[in-house]
C-alpha cells in the first residue's frame, strides 16, 4: 500500500541530487515537505506526477537551493509524487494509474491506492489554507511553454499569466490536480517544454519565485492584448484493438510524423493527420467523453482529415506515450470579452 510521507525538515541532499532517478534514495516514497516562510497560507507545488517529466524537480530545487540560508518569502509545500516511476525514468510504473488522474474529483480510479494517497495529499494542503497551487510538467512533444487553468475566475487568469501568455482552458479529464486545488485556491498547471532543458528549469523556478513573492493574487481581469486563451473541445485517443505507426506502413493508422508541427498551430479544414487503408478511425472525445469522430474527422480516399478548423496541442511522436494517454488535444480560441 502506498504510504504518504510528510516532513517539515529539508533533507540536505535533495539540494544535490542530479537526477530524479537518484530521488528514491532520498525520499522513498511519495513525500510531502512543508517548509515555514514570512506568509503562512503556502504555496503549494506539485512535481513528478509523471516520472519522467523532470523540469518540476529541479526548479523546486532551484528555490530551495536559493533560500537555503534565509526564510522563505511565503511557506511552501512541495508533493513529490511518482518517485517509484522516476527511478526507472518512466510517465508510470505498468499498470499504475496515471498520477494526474487520480486526485479528489475524478471518478475512474476511486478505489485504488493512488486515489487514496491524493485525497490525503489534498486534506493535508486543505487543512494549511493554500495561498495558490502550481503543478509542474512537461510535453513529449515541440510545444510552447503555456499554462493550464480550470476555471476562468479572474485570480486564476492572473495567475497563469504571470507564466505565459498562452493559456489552455480545461475541465477535462477529470482527476488532475489542478482540478483538486480549484475547490481550495487559485491554481494552475504550467507546461514547460519537453525535459531535461535549462530553459524550462529557469521559466518555472521563476515563476514559483514570483507567486512565493505575491501578498495577493489580483482579482481583477487580465487585459485582452495580454493573453491568448484557447479551450479543448476533444482530445485524440487510438483505440486499443487499432494498430497505429509513425514509421510502419503495416498498421492500421499510419500517423505523419510531420503533425508534430501542427502543435499550437491554426489548422484549416483538411489538414492531414495520417491514413488508413482499413477505414480505421481515432476516437475523439469531447468535455463528456462522447464519441464525436465524424464531427472532427472525414476519411477521404483514406486521408484521415480535419473536419474543422481547429488547434491542436500536445500532440507527440511518443507511441508508448499515445497509448498510455492521447495523441492530442484539440482547441478553439476563447474571446474573454464575450
Amino acid at each position: 500500500m502506498l504510504q504518504l510521507n510528510q516532513i517539515t525538515t529539508l533533507p540536505n541532499a535533495l539540494l544535490t541530487v542530479q537526477s530524479v532517478r537518484e530521488l528514491y534514495k532520498i525520499l522513498p516514497q511519495p513525500t510531502l515537505l512543508h517548509l515555514e516562510g514570512q506568509r503562512k497560507n503556502p504555496l503549494f507545488v506539485s512535481v513528478l506526477l509523471h516520472g519522467n517529466e523532470d523540469t518540476g524537480f529541479f526548479a523546486i530545487q532551484k528555490i530551495l537551493q536559493k533560500y537555503q540560508h534565509k526564510t522563505l518569502p511565503r511557506s511552501l509545500s512541495i508533493f513529490f509524487g511518482n518517485i517509484e516511476a522516476a527511478k526507472i525514468g518512466m510517465r508510470g510504473l505498468d499498470g499504475q494509474p496515471d498520477y494526474n488522474r487520480v486526485w479528489p474529483g475524478g471518478f475512474q480510479y476511486v478505489e485504488t491506492d493512488e486515489a487514496r494517497l491524493m485525497t490525503k495529499v489534498t486534506k493535508a494542503i486543505a487543512a494549511r489554507r493554500p495561498f495558490a497551487s502550481i503543478d509542474i510538467h512537461n510535453n513529449t512533444g515541440r510545444n510552447p511553454h503555456y499554462g493550464c487553468i480550470n476555471t476562468l475566475d479572474n485570480r486564476f487568469l492572473q495567475l497563469t499569466s504571470l507564466f505565459s501568455r498562452t493559456v489552455v482552458f480545461f475541465t477535462t479529464p477529470k482527476g488532475v490536480q489542478s482540478i483538486a486545488m480549484a475547490e481550495l485556491c487559485p491554481s494552475v498547471t504550467v507546461e514547460c517544454g519537453q525535459p531535461h532543458l535549462p530553459y524550462g528549469v529557469e521559466h518555472a523556478a521563476e515563476f514559483v519565485d514570483a507567486v512565493l513573492h505575491l501578498s495577493k493574487i489580483p482579482d481583477h481581469p487580465v487585459h485582452e492584448q495580454d493573453i491568448d486563451i484557447y479551450h479543448t473541445v476533444a482530445r485524440i485517443k487510438i483505440p486499443d484493438n487499432i494498430t497505429f505507426s509513425f514509421s510502419d506502413n503495416k498498421v492500421d493508422i499510419k500517423l505523419d510524423p510531420a503533425i508534430e508541427n501542427y502543435n499550437f498551430s491554426e489548422l484549416p479544414i483538411g489538414a492531414i493527420f495520417g491514413s488508413t487503408a482499413k477505414n480505421a478511425e481515432f476516437d475523439v472525445l469531447d468535455d463528456g467523453d462522447q464519441n464525436r469522430t465524424d464531427d472532427f474527422f472525414q476519411n477521404e480516399q483514406g486521408k484521415i482529415k480535419l473536419a474543422k478548423p481547429l488547434m491542436p496541442a500536445m500532440i507527440t511522436l511518443d507511441e508508448q506515450i499515445i497509448r498510455q494517454d492521447c495523441l492530442c488535444y484539440l482547441m478553439e480560441r476563447m474571446d474573454l470579452a464575450g
